[in-house]
């Protein structure tokens, strides 16, 4: 009797150890271990549940703004209190509430029901209680002898059933705390719709962006460059995407997308090879080897460790003469990390590289700074150009910058002229070189550059584009290399020294 009792009692504990186990494994497949908070896996069968009774519901996504701190400053020990004790006060809070959730490192979301049929009221509801929580947290949090102020960004969607995608709702909600932290830190915002549709957009065309290069959708423009006497010098070289949905995209659209990507890094060394291998044609024409190019060297470029590397070994690669690359760079590339930035500009110097301020008067130069930069031009902004004619600040600014280069021993142009009346002013102000010139004086040329500016699609016609084009300006084709030789053998070609 007594051995039966001891394998009765001994069956009992496995069952008891089975069925802690079975409880644990349960804990860890639904909660959250740090906070004891159901998780995303349970948040989402509590929502599929919610959407059975086809009432209106919200679902709030919260994120500790500025949580990182926390754990590089105190240690990662103390961020996992912070942690509990956020959980903690938004349980307080959120008592009644469907479901509170952790669903990431620093962020919770709360699954609001029973909030009525009247979308005014369900909104109201779901933001009286971000701000209750948002109130909760801002309380002072003592911590081991150190107080934290913690603040939270919350996104809130609005959703009822039929539901095709279960997970629609915290994507919405947590794509609404984003715009929240964009924002400023605090903040509270509502899922836009035609917001969220932009992002998806721009997601898209980020993914395009991506096959551009490899799908040879990219292609490169040149806008003329001419002295005073309308003799040709040069060109810029502006990029465009000929995308094959959607035609030609407009640099506004991708260009910022490709520096917040860093696509801009590939895309610009591109740009770099395809110029370099364009002046190597044309220095084997004798009435095309005075013209350079000049290449637009983004921020985040010309920070390359690499970036002097990538430049020599672009003008090794083609044979292209190294005194008619032309780099632009701007004030803000140029001033930041000065010593560096002269570092980098006086190693490709060296090879007979030459350097243009970009868009100059846009920024906040020191000339303390600008005499120390081996420059070689400033490029006047064409927001300075279009009004000086009639606005006498932007004139007064206009004559400022033509003296300042004067007096530093710096080539001036001006970019964007596109009337006789810009072009004569700056002429009379000493203003070395024009871009985008719409008068012309060489016999012969002047037809076929000007139909080049107005976008006509004339055989003899340079490929002119702007990368800030205005909406209503036309697209201009790509332009054969052919093409190219012929605007420019009707022109006269300013011989500049090549040292």
């Amino acid at each position: 009797m007594q051995q039966l009792a001891g394998a009765v009692l001994a069956f009992r504990r496995a069952l008891q150890r089975q069925h802690q186990a079975e409880e644990q494994a349960l804990e860890l497949l639904f909660y959250d271990s740090l906070t004891q908070l159901p998780n995303r896996r349970l948040l989402r069968e509590r929502l599929q549940q919610a959407l059975t009774r086809h009432a209106p519901l919200a679902l709030l996504a919260l994120d500790l703004d500025g949580f990182q701190h926390i754990n590089d400053s105190c240690g990662h020990q103390v961020g996992d209190q912070v942690l509990q004790a956020v959980a903690q006060r938004l349980r307080t809070t959120t008592q009644g509430c469907e479901v509170l959730a952790r669903t990431g490192s620093n962020s919770f979301a709360v699954l609001l029901t029973g909030l009525g049929h009247a979308a005014t009221n369900t909104a109201a509801q779901a933001e009286r209680m971000a701000e209750a929580m948002q109130s909760a947290l801002a309380e002072p949090l003592q911590l081991q002898h150190t107080t934290h102020y913690i603040s939270a960004s919350i996104g809130i969607t609005l959703f009822q059933a039929p539901l095709g995608n279960l997970d629609l709702p915290l994507q919405h909600a947590e794509a609404a705390m984003y715009q929240a932290k964009t924002a400023g830190r605090g903040l509270v915002r509502f899922f836009d719709p035609d917001t969220q549709a932009r992002i998806e957009a721009r997601l898209h065309l980020e993914n395009d962006l991506r096959q551009a290069i490899a799908g040879e959708q990219l292609r490169l423009f040149y806008q003329l460059q001419v002295d005073g006497q309308g003799r040709a010098c040069g060109a810029e070289v502006l990029l465009r995407w000929q995308h094959p949905q959607r035609g030609m995209v407009s640099p506004g659209e991708f260009i910022p997308l490709a520096e917040a990507s860093d696509l801009i890094l590939p895309i610009g060394l591109w740009v770099l090879q395809g110029a370099c291998q364009q002046l190597h044609a044309w220095a084997q024409q004798p009435h095309l080897a005075a013209l350079s190019i000049a290449v637009n060297v983004s921020a985040k470029q010309f920070r390359q460790p690499d970036f002097v590397q990538q430049v020599c070994q672009a003008i090794a690669t083609s044979g292209a003469p190294a005194q008619r690359l032309k780099l632009e760079l701007t004030e803000s590339v140029v001033l930041e990390e000065v010593e560096n930035t002269i570092e980098k500009m006086a190693q490709l110097r060296a090879l007979g590289v030459r350097f243009s301020m970009d868009d100059f008067g846009t920024g906040y130069s020191s000339l303390q700074y600008l005499k120390r930069l081996p420059l070689d031009q400033l490029k006047i902004e064409q927001g300075f150009v279009r009004d000086i004619t009639n606005d006498s600040n932007d004139a007064a600014i206009v004559q400022t910058i033509i003296a300042m280069g004067r007096s530093l021993g710096l080539e001036v142009i001006a970019e964007g002229v596109e009337t006789e009346a810009q072009h004569a002013f700056l002429s009379t102000h000493g203003c070395d070189l024009f871009q985008n010139v719409f008068m012309i004086s060489n016999e012969g040329a002047g037809d076929a550059v000007r139909d080049g500016l107005r976008g006509a699609n004339h055989s003899n016609s340079l490929a002119i584009a702007r990368i800030c084009n205005d909406a209503d300006r036309p697209k201009p084709r790509p332009h054969t290399h052919e093409e190219i030789v012929n605007t420019f053998s009707g022109l006269s070609v300013c011989q500049t020294p090549t040292d």
